[in-house]
Protein backbone atom coordinates (compact mmCIF):
# COMPACT_ATOMS: atom_id res chain seq x y z
CA UNK A 1 0.00 0.00 0.00
CA UNK A 2 3.14 2.07 0.86
CA UNK A 3 4.27 1.78 -2.74
CA UNK A 4 0.98 2.33 -4.24
CA UNK A 5 0.29 5.52 -2.56
CA UNK A 6 4.31 7.18 -3.48
CA UNK A 7 3.24 6.61 -6.92
CA UNK A 8 -0.07 8.06 -6.72
CA UNK A 9 1.50 11.34 -5.39
CA UNK A 10 4.25 11.63 -7.55
CA UNK A 11 2.21 11.36 -10.63
CA UNK A 12 2.63 14.42 -12.69
CA UNK A 13 -0.42 16.71 -13.85
CA UNK A 14 -1.96 16.45 -17.38
CA UNK A 15 -0.70 19.97 -19.51
CA UNK A 16 -4.19 19.57 -21.28
CA UNK A 17 -6.81 18.65 -18.45
CA UNK A 18 -9.59 18.66 -21.51
CA UNK A 19 -8.21 17.01 -24.56
CA UNK A 20 -11.04 17.92 -27.46
CA UNK A 21 -11.38 14.71 -29.30
CA UNK A 22 -10.32 14.32 -32.99
CA UNK A 23 -12.66 14.18 -35.89
CA UNK A 24 -10.39 10.78 -36.51
CA UNK A 25 -9.65 9.77 -33.28
CA UNK A 26 -11.73 6.49 -33.25
CA UNK A 27 -10.46 5.82 -36.51
CA UNK A 28 -7.85 3.03 -36.91
CA UNK A 29 -4.76 4.58 -38.86
CA UNK A 30 -3.98 2.22 -41.48
CA UNK A 31 -1.92 2.96 -44.88
CA UNK A 32 -3.81 2.51 -48.57
CA UNK A 33 -2.45 -0.13 -50.37
CA UNK A 34 -0.67 0.41 -53.46
CA UNK A 35 -2.22 -1.73 -56.14
CA UNK A 36 0.39 -2.77 -59.03
CA UNK A 37 -0.70 -4.47 -61.98
CA UNK A 38 1.90 -6.74 -63.63
CA UNK A 39 2.68 -5.49 -67.72
CA UNK A 40 0.06 -2.06 -68.12
CA UNK A 41 2.97 -0.02 -68.71
CA UNK A 42 3.53 -2.11 -71.51
CA UNK A 43 -0.19 -2.20 -72.60
CA UNK A 44 -0.66 1.16 -74.81
CA UNK A 45 2.49 0.10 -77.45
CA UNK A 46 1.42 -3.09 -77.16
CA UNK A 47 -2.06 -2.14 -78.65
CA UNK A 48 -0.80 0.16 -81.43
CA UNK A 49 1.96 -2.76 -82.58
CA UNK A 50 -1.07 -5.38 -82.85
CA UNK A 51 -3.09 -2.69 -84.94
CA UNK A 52 -0.28 -1.98 -86.86
CA UNK A 53 -0.09 -5.88 -87.69
CA UNK A 54 -3.51 -6.31 -88.38
CA UNK A 55 -3.72 -3.68 -90.83
CA UNK A 56 -0.66 -5.27 -92.59
CA UNK A 57 -1.62 -8.51 -92.31
CA UNK A 58 -4.95 -7.12 -94.33
CA UNK A 59 -3.16 -5.31 -96.94
CA UNK A 60 -1.02 -8.56 -97.12
CA UNK A 61 -4.06 -10.84 -97.63
CA UNK A 62 -5.60 -7.95 -100.18
CA UNK A 63 -2.64 -8.04 -102.62
CA UNK A 64 -2.70 -11.87 -102.58
CA UNK A 65 -6.28 -12.80 -103.39
CA UNK A 66 -7.04 -9.50 -105.19
CA UNK A 67 -4.35 -8.76 -107.32
CA UNK A 68 -3.82 -5.36 -108.79
CA UNK A 69 -2.68 -5.49 -112.71
CA UNK A 70 0.41 -3.21 -112.91
CA UNK A 71 -1.32 -1.14 -116.12
CA UNK A 72 -4.23 0.31 -113.87
CA UNK A 73 -1.57 1.86 -111.65
CA UNK A 74 -0.20 4.09 -114.29
CA UNK A 75 -2.83 4.06 -116.83
CA UNK A 76 -3.29 7.00 -118.93
CA UNK A 77 -6.17 9.35 -118.60
CA UNK A 78 -8.56 9.04 -121.49
CA UNK A 79 -10.70 6.02 -123.60
CA UNK A 80 -7.62 3.88 -124.51
CA UNK A 81 -8.03 0.89 -123.23
CA UNK A 82 -6.19 -0.39 -119.99
CA UNK A 83 -2.91 0.20 -122.10
CA UNK A 84 0.15 2.12 -120.18
CA UNK A 85 0.96 4.97 -121.92
CA UNK A 86 2.64 7.16 -119.08
CA UNK A 87 6.53 6.68 -118.78
CA UNK A 88 6.51 4.54 -121.56
CA UNK A 89 8.67 3.75 -124.45
CA UNK A 90 6.05 4.29 -127.31
CA UNK A 91 8.72 4.10 -130.32
CA UNK A 92 6.74 3.58 -133.49
CA UNK A 93 3.73 3.28 -131.77
CA UNK A 94 1.09 3.66 -134.12
CA UNK A 95 -2.13 5.59 -132.59
CA UNK A 96 -3.71 7.49 -135.79
CA UNK A 97 -7.13 8.54 -135.93
CA UNK A 98 -7.81 7.71 -132.29
CA UNK A 99 -9.82 9.77 -129.53
CA UNK A 100 -6.81 10.56 -126.83
CA UNK A 101 -8.55 13.10 -124.98
CA UNK A 102 -6.86 13.90 -122.14
CA UNK A 103 -3.87 10.71 -122.22
CA UNK A 104 -1.35 10.70 -120.23
CA UNK A 105 1.95 10.52 -122.17
CA UNK A 106 4.11 12.11 -119.65
CA UNK A 107 7.47 11.49 -119.40
CA UNK A 108 7.33 8.76 -122.44
CA UNK A 109 9.44 8.11 -124.88
CA UNK A 110 7.80 8.68 -128.33
CA UNK A 111 9.69 8.68 -131.15
CA UNK A 112 8.79 8.72 -134.86
CA UNK A 113 4.99 7.49 -133.18
CA UNK A 114 2.27 7.98 -135.57
CA UNK A 115 -0.80 10.77 -134.29
CA UNK A 116 -2.02 11.76 -137.27
CA UNK A 117 -5.77 12.97 -137.36
CA UNK A 118 -5.82 12.02 -133.52
CA UNK A 119 -7.71 13.48 -131.18
CA UNK A 120 -5.29 15.05 -128.48
CA UNK A 121 -7.40 17.44 -126.85
CA UNK A 122 -6.19 18.03 -123.28
CA UNK A 123 -3.59 15.63 -123.69
CA UNK A 124 -0.13 15.47 -121.71
CA UNK A 125 3.26 15.13 -123.19
CA UNK A 126 4.97 16.57 -120.29
CA UNK A 127 8.73 15.88 -120.42
CA UNK A 128 8.51 13.46 -123.53
CA UNK A 129 10.37 13.16 -126.53
CA UNK A 130 8.56 12.98 -129.75
CA UNK A 131 11.29 13.38 -132.05
CA UNK A 132 10.03 12.57 -135.95
CA UNK A 133 6.38 12.13 -134.45
CA UNK A 134 4.11 12.81 -136.42
CA UNK A 135 1.42 15.02 -135.33
CA UNK A 136 -0.19 16.22 -138.51
CA UNK A 137 -3.61 17.21 -138.88
CA UNK A 138 -4.29 16.69 -135.04
CA UNK A 139 -6.57 18.20 -132.34
CA UNK A 140 -4.16 19.43 -129.64
CA UNK A 141 -6.04 21.65 -128.05
CA UNK A 142 -5.19 22.64 -124.40
CA UNK A 143 -2.28 19.58 -124.98
CA UNK A 144 0.47 19.96 -122.49
CA UNK A 145 3.92 20.17 -124.12
CA UNK A 146 6.37 21.60 -121.14
CA UNK A 147 9.71 20.76 -121.50
CA UNK A 148 8.99 18.30 -124.14
CA UNK A 149 11.42 17.36 -127.27
CA UNK A 150 9.14 18.15 -130.10
CA UNK A 151 12.12 18.35 -132.79
CA UNK A 152 11.75 17.32 -135.73
CA UNK A 153 7.81 16.82 -135.32
CA UNK A 154 5.67 16.78 -138.19
CA UNK A 155 2.92 19.54 -136.73
CA UNK A 156 1.40 20.43 -140.47
CA UNK A 157 -2.06 21.25 -140.24
CA UNK A 158 -2.07 20.49 -136.25
CA UNK A 159 -4.36 22.51 -134.01
CA UNK A 160 -2.48 23.76 -130.95
CA UNK A 161 -4.60 26.53 -129.64
CA UNK A 162 -4.24 27.35 -126.17
CA UNK A 163 -1.59 24.28 -125.51
CA UNK A 164 1.30 25.08 -122.97
CA UNK A 165 5.00 24.78 -124.11
CA UNK A 166 6.94 26.62 -121.08
CA UNK A 167 10.42 25.29 -119.81
CA UNK A 168 12.83 23.56 -122.03
CA UNK A 169 10.48 22.77 -125.21
CA UNK A 170 11.97 22.50 -128.63
CA UNK A 171 10.17 22.74 -131.64
CA UNK A 172 13.38 23.40 -133.51
CA UNK A 173 13.31 21.19 -137.10
CA UNK A 174 9.35 20.23 -137.14
CA UNK A 175 7.20 21.20 -140.12
CA UNK A 176 4.21 23.82 -138.81
CA UNK A 177 3.00 24.35 -142.11
CA UNK A 178 -0.53 25.44 -141.34
CA UNK A 179 -0.65 24.78 -138.03
CA UNK A 180 -2.24 27.38 -135.37
CA UNK A 181 -0.23 28.25 -132.55
CA UNK A 182 -2.97 30.78 -130.98
CA UNK A 183 -2.71 31.69 -127.30
CA UNK A 184 0.65 29.07 -127.04
CA UNK A 185 2.75 30.81 -124.37
CA UNK A 186 6.15 30.34 -126.11
CA UNK A 187 9.73 31.43 -125.36
CA UNK A 188 11.03 34.36 -127.41
CA UNK A 189 13.80 32.31 -129.12
CA UNK A 190 11.44 29.45 -130.41
CA UNK A 191 9.01 32.64 -131.51
CA UNK A 192 11.69 34.00 -133.64
CA UNK A 193 12.94 30.43 -135.20
CA UNK A 194 9.13 29.26 -135.83
CA UNK A 195 8.56 32.54 -137.70
CA UNK A 196 11.15 31.89 -140.15
CA UNK A 197 9.70 28.84 -141.36
CA UNK A 198 5.94 29.66 -140.37
CA UNK A 199 3.50 29.45 -143.34
CA UNK A 200 -0.15 28.50 -144.55
CA UNK A 201 -3.42 28.41 -143.17
CA UNK A 202 -5.09 25.95 -140.73
CA UNK A 203 -7.70 24.36 -142.62
CA UNK A 204 -9.74 23.77 -139.40
CA UNK A 205 -9.71 27.49 -137.93
CA UNK A 206 -8.95 29.23 -140.92
CA UNK A 207 -6.48 31.02 -138.90
CA UNK A 208 -2.65 31.67 -140.49
CA UNK A 209 0.33 30.53 -139.04
CA UNK A 210 2.00 33.34 -139.13
CA UNK A 211 -0.77 35.28 -137.40
CA UNK A 212 -0.85 32.40 -134.66
CA UNK A 213 2.70 32.96 -133.91
CA UNK A 214 2.25 36.92 -133.79
CA UNK A 215 5.64 37.07 -136.17
CA UNK A 216 6.37 40.62 -136.96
Amino acid sequence: MAVLNVSLCCKLPNPNPNPKPSLFSSFPSYRTPKIKIQGTENILPSIGESAAKASFLALLSASIFFPVDPALAFKGGGPYGSEVTRGQDLTGKDFSGKTLIKQDFKTSILRQANFKGAKLLGASFFDADLTGADLSDTDLRGADFSLANVTKVNLSNANLEGATATGNTSFKGSTIKGADFTDVPLREDQREYLCKVADGVNPTTGNETRETLLCK
